[in-house]
């Protein structure tokens, strides 16, 4: 069974956890964890399988990640792939975990960076400098000092 249908599977019965798989030297993320992992620490989002969203990080950046975690309180398990899937760390914040909480932020603000980004990408390849300007006067204008 591959990892995004065994993270599929491991979601099911934690619904509330943000889930990091070790795999090799990187930990993924999937689908709602992939947006609050993406979010918080401005790691790339990207689509795989047509449908399965995915965040990773370096192996060496796990510290960091679960000492935010804990200070978000959101609850978090770390499952090691090449270990039939055991959990090697478990937070569990009870009622106040805050990973629904999170997540609602998160689809909002990574959903807006993504339509941003293809914006640049078309301004990029058409390069049209009326464009451009008539972009930048619409943000200079509603820009609050």
């Amino acid at each position: 069974m591959s990892v995004i249908n065994m993270s599929k599977n491991i979601k099911q019965f934690h619904q509330d956890y943000l889930i990091c798989y070790k795999s090799g030297t990187f930990y993924h993320s999937y689908d709602k964890d992939a947006y609050i992992i993406s979010n918080i620490f401005d790691y790339s989002i990207k689509k795989v399988n047509n449908d399965t969203l995915v965040s990773g990080f370096p192996r060496n950046a796990i510290s960091k990640v679960m000492a935010r975690l804990e200070r978000e309180k959101i609850n978090y398990m770390i499952i090691d792939t090449r270990n039939n899937y055991g959990v090697d760390e478990k937070e569990d914040y009870g009622n106040l975990n805050k990973y629904n909480q999170k997540f609602e932020e998160a689809h909002k603000l990574v959903n807006i960076k993504i339509r941003v980004n293809k914006m640049s990408e078309s301004l990029i390849k058409e390069c049209n400098l009326d464009k451009i300007r008539e972009i930048e006067r619409i943000v200079y204008e509603n820009r609050k000092i």
